[in-house]
């Protein structure tokens, strides 16, 4: 279950608020952050869950490709663990 932190950094990544409780209510922005609306909030926590759900996959191909680069030189994983790697 998505925390409403979570949420926050999603939409907010640099900051810019003081949340004191965990609904949109106790969001306070400051001078420089372009708020979000009470909607977004909301919204942004299925958001949040197919983004996070992207980024894994996102690490999934990018570690089958690095594992098939290294069949492709001939090392195994075994190899990089045994350089420290």
């Amino acid at each position: 279950m998505t925390k409403h932190y979570e949420v926050l950094r999603f939409l907010r990544p640099n900051g810019g608020y003081i949340q004191v409780g965990t609904d949109y209510e106790g969001i306070t922005f400051e001078p420089h952050c372009v708020p979000f609306t009470k909607e977004e909030y909301e919204a942004g926590f299925s958001q949040f869950e197919d983004w996070e759900a992207d980024q894994e996959a996102e690490k999934a191909v990018a570690k089958a490709q690095a594992e098939a680069k290294l069949v492709a030189l001939g090392l195994t994983t075994d190899d990089l663990k045994a350089l420290g790697l």
